[in-house]
């Protein structure tokens, strides 16, 4: 399990070289399952606590597909195609219990995705596909970034403050993120489970 980066920790500095050449307007988007209120921002607080650069721009969540560049007149094929995908899904239970690590593959401590992970799995394989097919760098592991490219001392420590955290809620759907000029991620359109 270990060696899986948590693939929207990623940032993009720059523009493609080749859209910039072609006039191709991009975008960077992402699609998770967000964390709800008010585990969410008590997840963020803890990250920011961590001293984690990106604490502010990453609302907390569990990847489904991870950073991906795309032509921004495709956006309305892949909201279509996510659509369809979220119909397919149920709601479901998700329990986040405990902490673990990357390290040392990759420098990335989280709290565990101990139920939910294989809905998770499901939705992720139905949202990486048609238009949105994308060979993965890594197996697919779900789980909740709480320090992200830390010193290892502070990496512990996260996994170490949070090894008793607990959380239980209900997962209704996913969300399209976009990665804005500011570094911000912020949802474009949420997509319910059942349509």
């Amino acid at each position: 399990m270990g060696g899986v980066p948590d693939p929207l920790e990623a940032t993009f500095a720059g523009v493609n070289p080749f859209a910039a050449a072609h006039g191709v307007d991009t975008v960077t988007i992402g699609v998770a399952v967000p964390i709800p209120e008010p585990f969410g921002s008590e997840l963020q607080k803890w990250r920011e606590s961590f001293h984690d650069p990106m604490a502010l721009a990453i609302p907390t969540h569990v990847t489904l597909l991870p950073p991906t560049e795309v032509e921004r007149e495709d956006l309305p094929g892949i909201e279509d195609h996510l659509a369809k995908a979220a119909t397919v899904g149920q709601p479901f239970s998700m329990l986040l219990q405990g902490t673990d690590t990357f390290r040392p593959i990759s420098p990335v401590t989280f709290v565990r995705v101990a139920q939910g992970g294989e809905q998770c799995a499901t939705t992720e394989a139905l949202v990486r596909s048609g238009v949105l097919a994308r060979e993965a760098r890594f197996p697919y592991h779900p789980h909740v970034t709480v320090a992200h490219e830390l010193p290892d001392a502070m990496l512990a420590r996260a996994q170490d403050v949070l090894a008793g955290y607990e959380a239980r809620f209900p997962v209704t759907g996913f969300a399209l993120y976009l990665h804005g000029d500011d570094g911000v991620w912020r949802v474009r359109r949420l997509f319910p489970y059942g349509g």
